[in-house]
């Protein structure tokens, strides 16, 4: 059994087992909650530079399978689990998820205290961190502390170009055509156009760096802004495009890294949270409701508004309110803009793995659209 060991830019070690593939990986060191969907984690864009504890004990009992998958590859820098399944037992599986973490060579470790790792997570904080096994490993720790120390850190990061597609593509509508959606890519997952497409909606996608011009050419009823990895702050491009949206009330909806820059475009700050919300099991309160949402979540950043919850936009955008709040932490989880066509989510409407109380959000897209063609 090749040993591993993870190694955390605090000087902290937890010793294991290799898992996936051997050699040595770096990102920031974040853990997610979810006890199931750790197929849609993996191929999750928005995981683009990150280590991923699973806090769960016991991983990859279901194997992979290419129906479960949110993208075209696994996006984690590495992962961490305590039990990895010796079998596989789904009917759906199409091989181990070993064999899919080899495949991708992505550096993983597994048999270390999870528990004691997450519970130091939640202290210190999120940080960067490294995995090492077969002869990288062998090293003294403090060699390879330093290496990590020398890493980029999560904050001020780019990584929207990383995942975005390089080229425009067009997904048609399923049944009867409402309107078309332009959405620019910032790591988006493939459940996220499934239920645009079985609503009526023609999407097409394009990639991070489009213009404003781009956008308004191809004539679209609404512009989406995906999920996606990185830091808010490093983005200032896909902001003043999105302000551009607004001036000329397009209606806009955003998801996760789509609400953060909602939020900056709104003239609000972001801030890096002090280990962010990951995982399938996060209460969130739908003010304009007062319905609480079980909600998906993969984010590190949040967006920052002082009072409440209905505020003036700084950047002139007029009244918005606070639609979405956690009923963990109160961070902002969604936004809604009251004299402009434009709201967002924090979290994860889309979930492939579940839960579904927010899939309610791309209903409000459609009636949002169908409000505004209603209106011209």
């Amino acid at each position: 059994m090749t040993q591993a060991i993870l190694v955390l830019e605090d000087g902290r070690t937890f010793n294991g087992r290799a898992y996936g593939a051997t050699g040595s990986t770096f990102g920031e060191l974040v853990f997610a909650t979810g006890m199931t969907g750790y197929q849609e984690t993996l191929t999750d864009p928005s995981y683009a530079g990150q280590i991923v504890v699973q806090t769960a004990p016991h991983i990859g009992n279901t194997g992979v399978n290419a129906r479960d998958e949110e993208s075209d590859k696994i996006w984690v820098a590495g992962y961490v689990v305590r039990d990895p399944s010796r079998v596989v037992s789904n009917f759906r599986a199409d091989h181990s998820l070993d064999d899919e973490l080899k495949k991708f060579n992505i550096v993983s470790i597994s048999g270390l205290d999870t528990r004691a790792l997450t519970i130091h997570l939640r202290s210190a904080g999120s940080m960067r961190a490294g995995i090492f096994s077969g002869e990288s490993a062998e090293a003294e720790p403090e060699e390879l502390v330093e290496l990590v120390r020398q890493t980029s850190k999560m904050k001020g990061l780019s990584l929207s170009d990383v995942v975005s597609t390089e080229e425009p593509y067009t997904v048609a509508a399923q049944g009867e055509r409402v309107g078309k959606v332009s959405i620019v890519d910032l790591g988006i997952k493939r459940s996220t156009i499934e239920h645009m497409v079985a609503r009526g909606l023609e999407v097409e996608v394009f990639p991070a760096k489009v213009s404003a011009d781009t956008l308004f050419a191809s004539n679209p009823d609404a512009v989406f802004f995906s999920n996606g990895p990185g830091d808010p702050e490093a983005s200032g491009a896909q902001v003043e495009v999105l302000r551009e949206v607004l001036n000329n009330q397009i209606p806009f909806f955003g998801i996760c890294f789509g609400n953060q820059l909602l939020g900056r475009a709104l003239g609000f700050e972001t801030y890096k949270l002090t280990f962010g919300h990951r995982g399938i099991n996060q209460p969130v309160l739908d003010r304009t409701t007062g319905k609480v949402e079980v909600t998906a979540h993969n984010h590190g950043f949040a967006v920052k508004v002082d009072g409440g919850p209905e505020v003036q936009s700084p950047a002139g955008f007029g009244r918005v309110l606070v639609s979405h709040v956690s009923l963990n932490d109160n961070v902002v989880e969604g936004l809604e803009c009251l004299d402009i066509p434009a709201f967002s989510v924090q979290y994860h409407p889309e979930a492939a793995a579940g839960p579904h109380d927010s899939n309610y959000l791309f209903d409000r897209l459609v009636e949002v659209i169908k409000t505004n063609k209603a209106a011209k």
